[in-house]
């Protein structure tokens, strides 16, 4: 039997890893491992137009899967290509392996053709990022980064010149146990009776949540019906905690909207869930707080802690609910309630007059429209800029569904990458790109990835050919807009020239229809939805401290307009309050 080389025994590690997938673009120095991929059928090399694609896939396969997912880039410029989708999959915490290949490995260090030094340019960008030089150093120091990645959340990065890859690997070594899925972690007794004498002695309490909540929802809602606390949430905590959830008072941030804000201001004990929420000017600073994380590191680096507990969120609360003296006075939770239905109400009406007749498409209408649409199950991906903000307000979680866009790392670009990443995990499911012009028009090469693996994601692309984030973020800076403005094709002939599905729409009442047709197409489809530039969810006041930016103050307001379903919700919870 022949001798395994280096390259076959890295495929075979990623595969006992349950990597099911290497994205990328081939080249000379990949050629060996991409050769061992074709030799095996455990393991398949998905090919993509552009390196960066390739990053954003594995990191939303990561996502959706909880798992390891891989992706590689060839020497010098095609692994440098990488590094935009890998900043995002470590900044999410999906756990991704990077095979970045390297120049002949005699010629490090003498400006060869080609040269960088991937080991030491992905440092700031993952947990590991190490050089083979040797086939000696084989299998360790893959196995090193595969658990650096699955341990610790985030990205592994292995250089690995084609020389090396073609030579014999050492003597076939006993298998060693590898690192595939993390563990739960408990706090300590004394973190568990602080925190407890914290909430038994407040008389108002918010939670704040944020990803750290996912497979936690249950225990959340146990915990604040204990002790009559409203629930806010992060961004990224929307998908997990919003649904089902009769104490929920909204989201804060940028994007937020109801009562999240007040309640977590007015409260006189905020409990941080598995959240690193960035915006500090948004947490209080005259009430005590409590964060509870599973990554230490988080603890305390956006606001001053009364007590940080190091824990996951579902562990932390299986052992604090029962301990707990459960709290019989709602004043303070149906306070909240009721802040954010009628917050919910005042917003929503602006944006709901003969929405159904404008023309250009109101882009919060298309959004409401995918919403009822889209499968129970559906995953979007979503853009960063404008389709965040139509996400955020207009996407119903339910507990199925999956919301995952560059929500940490804020990059253009993401949505149709992230959602062929998404769509390979299943075929079955429905996979939703929610696309602004100009991130769609940033890598839609790789919307013929989409054709050539015949992948049926459904991109509706919100066109109103403009950076509309950028101009909003120009309006309340004072400025005027520029640069922004981008001359667009008919975006759904390109995508009939490509082989798929296309069809434009500039009229709202084709626009359900258009959707329908789409989701019933098995193949991709793109939706080219032509929207109004002007409707950049700005209320119909704008107040004279908006345009310094987005300080405090205006930033709760500039962002409202617009909650679809939520609204349903809002009032259903409030059948819980008592009139008083």
């Amino acid at each position: 039997m022949p001798k395994q080389n280096v390259a076959e025994q890295f495929v075979d590690i990623l595969v006992r890893a349950g990597v099911r997938r290497l994205y990328g673009v081939v080249g000379d120095s990949l050629n060996p491992v991409v050769d061992a991929i074709r030799r095996t059928g455990d393991i398949d090399w998905v090919q993509v137009r552009h390196e960066e694609t390739a990053a954003f896939a594995a990191g939303a396969e990561a996502q959706i899967t909880g798992k390891l997912a891989a992706c590689a880039g060839s020497c010098g410029p095609g692994n440098l290509h990488l590094i935009n989708g890998l900043y995002d999959a470590h900044r999410s915490m999906a756990p991704v392996l990077a095979l970045a290949s390297q120049i002949p490995s005699s010629e490090i260090g003498l400006s060869f053709f080609q040269e960088t030094h991937p080991d030491r340019l992905f440092r700031e960008c993952s947990h590991y990022s190490e050089l083979i030089s040797s086939p000696k150093q084989m299998p360790r120091l893959l196995q090193t980064a595969i658990q650096h990645a699955v341990g610790q959340g985030g990205v592994s990065v292995v250089a690995l010149p084609g020389d090396v890859a073609s030579e014999p690997a050492p003597e076939k070594a006993p298998e060693q146990a590898l690192v595939t899925e993390r563990p739960s972690v408990r706090p300590g007794d004394s973190e568990i009776d602080k925190l407890v004498d914290l909430i038994d002695e407040a008389d108002r309490i918010t939670l704040f949540c944020g990803s750290g909540t996912a497979g936690a929802h249950q225990e959340v809602m146990e915990f604040a019906e204990a002790v009559k606390s409203p629930v806010g949430h992060a961004l990224r905590g929307k998908e997990w905690i919003q649904y089902d959830n009769p104490y929920d008072v909204g989201m804060s941030g940028l994007l937020g909207y109801g009562a999240a804000y007040e309640a977590t201001h007015e409260c006189d004990l905020l409990i941080l869930l598995g959240t690193d929420f960035p915006y500090n000017a948004f947490l209080p600073d005259d009430v005590k707080i409590v964060q509870v994380d599973v990554r230490p590191q988080h603890l305390g680096r956006r606001s001053k802690l009364d007590l940080a507990v190091w824990g996951d969120v579902r562990e932390t609360l299986r052992c604090l609910t029962p301990r707990v003296r459960p709290k019989s006075d709602r004043r303070f939770l149906d306070k909240m309630l009721k802040k954010h239905a009628e917050a919910l109400e005042g917003v929503v009406k602006a944006y709901t007059r003969k929405v159904e007749k404008h023309v250009p498409i109101h882009p919060e209408y298309v959004a409401s429209v995918l919403d009822e649409l889209a499968d129970d199950d559906a995953v979007f991906t979503v853009d960063t800029g404008m389709c965040n903000v139509w996400a955020a307000r207009y996407l119903s979680p339910n507990g199925k569904r999956r919301v995952i866009g560059s929500f940490s790392h804020g990059s253009m670009a993401n949505a149709l990458p992230q959602a062929i990443g998404a769509q390979f995990v299943d075929r079955g499911r429905q996979v939703v790109s929610m696309s602004g012009d100009g991130g769609f028009s940033m890598l839609m090469g790789d919307f013929l990835t989409l054709v050539q693996h015949d992948l049926p994601v459904k991109v509706v692309l919100f066109n109103n050919s403009s950076l509309g984030m950028v101009e909003l973020e120009m309006l309340v800076a004072g400025l005027p807009s520029y640069g922004t403005g981008n001359n667009n094709p008919d975006f759904a002939a390109v995508a009939r020239a490509c082989g798929a599905y296309g069809v434009r729409v500039e009229k709202p009442k084709q626009l359900a229809g258009a959707l329908k047709d789409a989701f019933r197409h098995k193949g991709p489809a793109l939706v080219d939805v032509v929207t109004d530039p002007n409707a950049l969810s700005i209320p119909p006041k704008i107040s004279a401290e908006m345009v310094t930016g987005f300080a405090l103050s205006a930033s709760k307001i500039v962002l409202d307009g617009g909650v679809g379903r939520m609204l349903q919700m809002a009032r259903s919870n409030l059948r819980n309050v008592p009139r008083l």
